[in-house]
C-alpha cells in the first residue's frame, strides 16, 4: 500500500488558503492583527519508520486471550508489548527536538506550581495546548489550568466511565451522526448529517445538558481509544480526526436559539479542553441559505480552527476521496460503503477501535504499565497483582493496590515538584548575584559623581 504523503499547509492564514470555496472557511486579516502560525498536522513528527522484516501474524500462533490462562507467560508477553520501541513510539509518538525542549519547559513550569497531575503529565497533551496558545508559555499555562478545573467540576473521569445515555437509539434518529472509518492517513473519521436533524424531536428526548455530557464521553473515547487503535492500525501516531458535516438544507431558519445554545457550549469545549484534535472539516452541501448562516457562525472560532475547515457545494465527492478512501465513505456521501450489517453506516460505529486483536494489544499495554508501577525498583509484580490483571482480585486487594500506587505516584511527583523548585532558586540566586554586581557598578558611580560635585 503507497503511504499517503502529509503535505504542510500554510504558515499563515490566508483567506484563498484551500482554493474559491476554502476561502469561507478561512479567517481574513485585519489591520494591526498579529499573524498567528498555523502549524502543519500534529501527527508531522510522529510518524513510525517502516520496520524491516515484519513477518505477518499466524493464526497458529497463541493469543493474548489463551496466554492469559498462563500467568508468568502473560506477565513476560505483556511486558515485552509494553517495551516494544516501536510500539511506544505509536502509542507515545517521535518528539520533534524542538517542540520536546518547549513541552519539557511547560512541564516543569506547571511542577513548579503542583498543577501537573500524572494523568495529564504526557507529551501529546502538552503539546496540544502549547500549539494552540502559539508557544506562549504563560497562556499555555492558563488554558491547562483552565482545563484541569473544568474536567474536575463536571467530573470529566465519572462521565467516561459511567455516563451511559439511555435514549441513545432515539438521538441517533433525531441527530444522525457518528464515526466511520479512517481517512487516508489512518485518523478517524467523525460524521454529522446536520440537514436531517429534527431539534424539536430531540429535545423531546433528552436535553442540552445531556448531550454536552455525551458529547464530552465521545471526546474521551476518541482520545483514550480511538486514537491510540488507529496509531495501532497505522503503525503512526494518530492524534487528530477527520471530519465531514453535511449541511443540504441548513439555513438561518435552523439557528433557533437551543441550536445556538448547544453550538456555543459544544464550541467552547473542543477549543478550550481538546485544542488540537481536528486534522480537517469538510462542510458539504453548503448552499445560499448556509452561506449566509456562516457568516454568522465563523465569528465565534477560533482562526486556527477556520483554516482547517473548508466549505463546498454539492460537487464536493472529488475533495473528499483526497484525503478518504471511497471504501469507508457511506453511500449517502458518494462512497461504497453502506455497513447493511449495522443497520447504516453511522449506526455501525465502524473502525481499528472495534478490531478485538487490537483493544487486546491496548489492554496488554495498559497491563503491562500497572504492572511496571506495582514491580518498580526492579521488583517482580506479587501474584495478587497479576491476578487484579486478569479480574480475579478481591475488592480489598484491588484498594490496597490503588490506594499504593496513588501514594508512590504522589511522592514521585513531590519529589520531581522539588528538583524544579531546586533549579528555579538557583536560576533566582544567580539573577539576585548579577543584580547585585550591578547595584555595585551603580554605588561606584554615584560615590564618584558626589565626589566630584565636593571639588
Amino acid at each position: 500500500m503507497n503511504k499517503l504523503k502529509e503535505t504542510c499547509r500554510d504558515v499563515a492564514i490566508s483567506s484563498q488558503s484551500r482554493g474559491s470555496e476554502a476561502g469561507e472557511g478561512s479567517a481574513k486579516k485585519r489591520p494591526g492583527d498579529r499573524t498567528k502560525s498555523i502549524y502543519p498536522p500534529i501527527e508531522t513528527y510522529w510518524t513510525l519508520p517502516p520496520q524491516k522484516g515484519d513477518k505477518p501474524p499466524s493464526s497458529s500462533k497463541p493469543g493474548v486471550k489463551s496466554l492469559l490462562a498462563y500467568p508468568m507467560k502473560v506477565r513476560d508477553s505483556l511486558k515485552k508489548i509494553g517495551r516494544s520501541k516501536s510500539m511506544q513510539i505509536v502509542l507515545q509518538g517521535a518528539h520533534n527536538p524542538k517542540d520536546e525542549q518547549l513541552v519539557e519547559s511547560f512541564r516543569k513550569l506547571l511542577f513548579l506550581e503542583g498543577q501537573l497531575p500524572a494523568k495529564h503529565n504526557d507529551y501529546h497533551t502538552l503539546l496540544r495546548f502549547l500549539r494552540m496558545r502559539d508557544f506562549d508559555l504563560s497562556k499555555s499555562k492558563e488554558m491547562f489550568l483552565n482545563y484541569l478545573k473544568w474536567r474536575k467540576d463536571l467530573g470529566v473521569d465519572e462521565i467516561s466511565k459511567e455516563f451511559n445515555v439511555e435514549e441513545y437509539a432515539e438521538v441517533k434518529k433525531f441527530y444522525p451522526h457518528g464515526y466511520h472509518g479512517v481517512d487516508k492517513y489512518g485518523r478517524p473519521i467523525y460524521i454529522e448529517r446536520l440537514g436531517m436533524v429534527d431539534l424539536n424531536a430531540l429535545l423531546q428526548v433528552t436535553t442540552i445538558e445531556r448531550l454536552v455530557r455525551f458529547h464530552v464521553a465521545e471526546q474521551e473515547k476518541t482520545l483514550n481509544l480511538r486514537f491510540p487503535a488507529c496509531s495501532i492500525a497505522a503503525k503512526k501516531h494518530i492524534a487528530s480526526t477527520t471530519s465531514i458535516l453535511d449541511v443540504k438544507g441548513v439555513g438561518m431558519s435552523n439557528f433557533s436559539k437551543p441550536a445556538r445554545q448547544l453550538f456555543m457550549e459544544i464550541q467552547k469545549i473542543d477549543s478550550s479542553y481538546y485544542p488540537e484534535t481536528l486534522n480537517h472539516l469538510f462542510i458539504i452541501n453548503a448552499g445560499s441559505g448556509f452561506r449566509m448562516l456562516w457568516k454568522v457562525l465563523k465569528v465565534f472560532l477560533d482562526a486556527r480552527t477556520l483554516a482547517k475547515i473548508q466549505v463546498l457545494g454539492h460537487n464536493y465527492l472529488s475533495n473528499l476521496v483526497e484525503e478518504v478512501d471511497p471504501s469507508n465513505l457511506p453511500s449517502f456521501l458518494g462512497g461504497n460503503c453502506t455497513c447493511s450489517d449495522y443497520g447504516g453506516c453511522l449506526e455501525s460505529d465502524k473502525g481499528p477501535w472495534n478490531n478485538p486483536e487490537i483493544t487486546e494489544i491496548l489492554q496488554a499495554v495498559s497491563a503491562t504499565e500497572e504492572m511496571d508501577t506495582f514491580g518498580a525498583n526492579g521488583g517482580e509484580p506479587s501474584q495478587d497483582v497479576l491476578t487484579s490483571t486478569m479480574g480475579n482480585v478481591q475488592d480489598q486487594e484491588d484498594s490496597l493496590n490503588v490506594e499504593t500506587f496513588h501514594r508512590n505516584k504522589l511522592a514521585s511527583e513531590k519529589i520531581l515538584a522539588l528538583e524544579a523548585s531546586l533549579e528555579d532558586a538557583k536560576m533566582k540566586i544567580e539573577a539576585l548575584e548579577v543584580a547585585l554586581e550591578n547595584t555595585k557598578v551603580v554605588l561606584k558611580g554615584l560615590t564618584q559623581l558626589i565626589e566630584d560635585l565636593k571639588d
